[in-house]
């Protein structure tokens, strides 16, 4: 059916329930003592929205972006204005909630022909406010690629598996529910536990498990032929998972700034530094482990090299996104590209490398910051103004500082720098949100999704322009105001992982399927390639 979005009101929620006679329904779900997922119906119905569902599964599918949005060929300068004050004729299918995100269509080619501006050309000068409406879109959807992770990471200690995906690459998005989502996960990454980092890492409580040192960290995909055509080029994205616990992690930012040179990262200029812990963890191996003998960084930039050798002749793009942790590591991980030279073909052109950070902590000194930016990594930062983890480390040493004392704090291990450019959100602004103080909410991945969805500029008003399903926000959190009757932390897996057996008992199911989770045999190959030093 097609729809006129002219005002912001459209999106405004009315007084009355907004849930009219599904409220016993609800109950009913919430009352079923036996059902391990809270949400095996829900039915949301605002006014001038269409219904959408929940169904439940096992395993339960990602109930995303449940709409095919589909500009019709907007011209340039329509682009650079709110859609807030001018009518988009959209087309919204009636594809259910779980079929996950996909790419908001136009006819004409104009994300073809704009990509590179999407991506950063120009430091999204003029996109940012009043937001473009193509790079709202492009940021969930790399956004819901980063949410992913920590819709398929078992963080389950009573799970033999605790620490691991839950899903086989070539699975991936199908079991996600991403029905169309156009890409291929083609290598996982691992990281080693890290004691810099302790809280990131998560392991089970059983003796005999998967890996005692390893744990899942994210993914490399490519984007199919088909969706290669629409986004006028290959898209290799990569992919980082953040934190699964609360804001514990913080605890270990008190680390000092190291010379990316000390763990073998291409670079003669000793004073390029970043934070200690998340350069060994994204260098640290294990070689008593399958998953983690070889580093992130090796298994990473192999992967990398295998891909661009294998579309040397058509048009590529990096794309690297994260959250939280992840975030710092997408940064990280793209001056690594960068520095190494990975991103230069053999007639000498460089493919654009652009991270998306979401809610990302500072990762490096001035001197990191510069170099990046010289080696053309484009950086956008999406962060909530509320959120304290944009703001660490540093604190009080930062890029704020006026010039004469930052040079005297640059003299410290402990003066840091952000990069790139910031797309500054406020939680504050949404109709939905509770007014509370609770940090993990402020930080919360799906609430920046769907502040991005409402922001339209600063001092515009906050409306969803694609009608991204607001119950999203309280999948891992209780975020979302008690009269819209979304209940908190509603995502679980079915039954927290347990089947019945052939004589009827609840156990943890094996699995036989974590030989396809392990890096790609020729990985050793690809590093030798790259000259990379590997202790084997």
């Amino acid at each position: 059916m097609h729809r006129i979005l002219s005002s912001p009101s459209f999106f405004h929620l009315p007084n009355s329930n907004p849930f009219h006679n599904n409220h016993h329904q609800l109950h009913q779900s919430k009352n079923r003592s036996s059902m391990a997922i809270p949400l095996s119906i829900m039915m949301m119905s605002f006014k001038g929205h269409r219904q959408d569902t929940f169904l439940s599964k096992n395993p339960v599918p990602t109930p995303i972006f449940n709409r095919k949005l589909m500009f019709q060929a907007p011209s340039r300068r329509e682009r650079s204005r709110t859609l807030g004050k001018n009518s988009v004729v959209c087309k919204i299918s009636d594809s259910s909630l779980h079929q996950g995100p996909e790419l908001a269509k136009d006819p004409k080619g104009i994300l073809a022909d704009t990509w590179k501006e999407i991506h950063g050309e120009n430091n999204w000068a003029g996109m940012l406010d009043p937001i473009d409406p193509l790079l709202r879109s492009e940021l969930i959807r790399y956004g819901e690629m980063a949410q992913a992770c920590y819709d398929a990471f078992d963080c389950d200690p009573y799970s033999k598996f605790c620490g691991s995906c839950k899903i086989k690459p070539d699975k991936f998005f199908e079991s996600l529910g991403w029905t169309q989502c156009g890409y291929e996960v083609t290598s996982y990454l691992y990281s080693t536990y890290n004691v810099n980092v302790p809280n990131f890492f998560k392991k089970s409580l059983w003796p005999d498990v998967w890996s005692h040192v390893a744990n899942w960290i994210g993914y490399v995909a490519v984007s199919n032929d088909e969706t290669s055509a629409y986004l006028g080029r290959r898209d290799i994205t990569i992919v980082w998972r953040g934190t699964v616990t609360k804001l514990e992690w913080l605890q270990d930012l008190m680390d000092f700034l190291q010379p990316v040179s000390y763990r073998k990262i291409a670079s003669r200029d000793p004073s390029i530094k970043v934070e200690a812990g998340f350069l060994h963890f994204y260098t640290d191996k294990d070689k008593s482990c399958d998953f983690c003998k070889y580093s992130a960084r090796e298994q990473l930039l192999a992967e990398v090299k295998r891909l661009i050798q294998k579309y040397a002749n058509e048009e590529l793009s990096i794309t690297i996104t994260g959250h939280s942790l992840g975030s710092a590591l997408a940064v990280l991980s793209a001056y690594d590209i960068a520095e190494t030279g990975l991103d230069l073909k053999e007639d000498g052109q460089a493919i654009p490398i652009s991270v998306f950070s979401f809610s990302g902590p500072r990762v490096g000194n001035s001197r990191f910051k510069e170099r990046l930016e010289g080696l053309g990594v484009k950086v956008l930062r999406v962060v909530n103004v509320h959120d304290k983890v944009p703001k660490v480390p540093g604190f009080f040493l930062n890029e704020q500082l006026a010039p004469v004392l930052r040079k005297i704090g640059e003299m410290s291990p402990w003066c840091y720098s952000h990069v790139g450019e910031e797309l500054a959100l406020d939680h504050t602004k949404s109709p939905f949100l509770k007014d509370k103080s609770d940090l993990a909410c402020f930080h919360n991945l799906e609430a920046h999704l769907h502040l991005l969805d409402g922001y339209h500029g600063k001092g515009s008003r906050f409306w969803l322009a694609s009608g991204r399903n607001i119950a999203l926000v309280n999948k891992t959190s209780d975020f979302l105001k008690d009269h819209l009757l979304v209940p908190p932390n509603w995502w679980q897996t079915e039954n927290k992982g347990l089947n019945r057996n052939h004589v009827g008992h609840w156990v943890v199911p094996e699995r036989h399927d974590l030989e396809d989770h392990l890096p790609p045999q020729d990985l050793h190959h690809h590093l030798q390639k790259l000259g990379l030093v590997v202790d084997h």
